[in-house]
């Protein structure tokens, strides 16, 4: 479910959640660490520190504040790991302090190798000629020669009756979402819209998605940030949200990333390599997977840009605004090719959006009504 995020946590109460951490690494190998360090967590509440130790390599020891998003986390990570996927191990967990320790994956997301690529030099940068290098597609094709596994096999591991907030990716979820961008980002930011036209869009956007097969494990939040690499291989991180759905929206969720910015050519050939993996592993004909696969792009384009605009123009955190030029050109991408079933009000709503943020530098400022 698409919902506000809380405020930071006191610093006391982070205190105590290191200490409480600290004393669970005591107890699971024997001597306290050498040294904690807290680390960054961008848009949650969840608290993460790497834990040093003399005689032990560095561990992540972590608290999450809802005690059902980490019980999923924690049951998809045993069983993911069990059937050989590329999770973190999990070394202990105490369930009722809401904290467990986690192998330690490193710092190198594949947000932060394109961005280091992109930064080698002028030609590299975001929409230039080389903007996105070849070591860092040969990194996106690896992600996605993956994800199949975790889509196919992982359904068959874990357990959907911890999924949270729902067990699948159904019309209340897809709505949940819709909701999201309709109130976030298009009130937000004053693009005008007929409700009761908006609505009756979202319903047959939904009922087209629900066409797909969705007996795979979704990830829900498949984007670049959570994705490690290490030695050249990808780690898969954040899957607290997983639940059963179509395995359309974890391609679009990495493919239109927005501010990763993949080229449209690197993209069709991703695309085509996933598609290789998924229907040698599914079974699944290309056609079949392919005739939602643009509804699902959309719907995970707004729901991204509902989080842009809660974050960005309701709290006024710039970063976020950021991204909405990057999804707006993807939007305008997505019009020329043509919408997947006929959604005139919602049309209508990204031409605006199209005419209003495609062209922009960030960072973007609301609209003042």
């Amino acid at each position: 479910m698409a919902s506000a995020i809380p405020p930071p946590l006191p610093l006391r109460y982070a205190a105590r959640m290191q200490e409480a951490i600290t004393a669970l690494y005591t107890r699971t190998f024997g001597r306290a660490p050498a040294r904690v360090v807290r680390l960054a967590a961008v848009g949650s509440q969840r608290l993460y520190y790497r834990l040093t130790g003399d005689t032990f390599g560095p561990v992540i020891g972590a608290f999450g504040p809802d005690p059902d998003e980490n019980r999923a986390f924690l049951s998809f990570s045993r069983s993911f790991r069990g059937a050989g996927l590329p999770v973190p191990e999990i070394y202990a967990a105490d369930e009722p302090r809401r904290i467990w320790l986690e192998e330690d994956l490193g710092d190198t997301t594949l947000f932060g190798a394109v961005s280091a690529a992109r930064a080698d030099g002028p030609t590299l940068r975001a929409g230039a000629p080389g903007a996105f290098p070849p070591a860092v597609e040969a990194a996106y094709a690896r992600v996605l020669e993956t994800l199949p596994r975790f889509q196919v096999e992982g359904a068959r591991v874990v357990d959907f009756r911890l999924a949270y907030p729902r067990a699948a990716f159904d019309e209340q979820s897809m709505l949940w979402d819709l909701n999201y961008f309709k109130y976030h980002f298009l009130k937000l930011a004053h693009v005008p819209f007929n409700e009761q036209h908006l609505e009756d869009d979202f319903h047959r956007l939904i009922a087209h998605l629900l066409s797909a097969d969705t007996g795979y494990f979704l990830y829900r939040d498949f984007q670049s940030r959570n994705i490690l690499l290490r030695d050249g291989a990808p780690w898969f991180v954040d899957y607290q949200g997983g639940r059963r759905g179509a395995a359309q929206y974890d391609v679009a969720s990495l493919l239109y990333d927005a501010k990763a910015d993949i080229p449209d050519d690197a993209r069709a050939r991703l695309l085509e390599g996933y598609l290789d993996a998924f229907t040698r592993l599914a079974g699944t004909p290309r056609e079949r997977f392919l005739a939602t696969y643009r509804g699902h792009v959309l719907i995970r384009i707004m729901q991204a840009m509902g989080a842009y605009g809660y974050r960005g123009f309701f709290e006024r955190k710039v970063r976020f605004l950021e991204s909405v030029p990057f999804a707006a050109r993807n939007v305008a991408g997505l019009l020329a090719a043509g919408l997947p079933v006929e959604l005139p009000e919602l049309e209508a709503v990204f031409r605006n959006v199209v005419d209003e943020w495609a062209d922009r530098a960030s960072p973007i400022e609301a609209p003042r009504g």
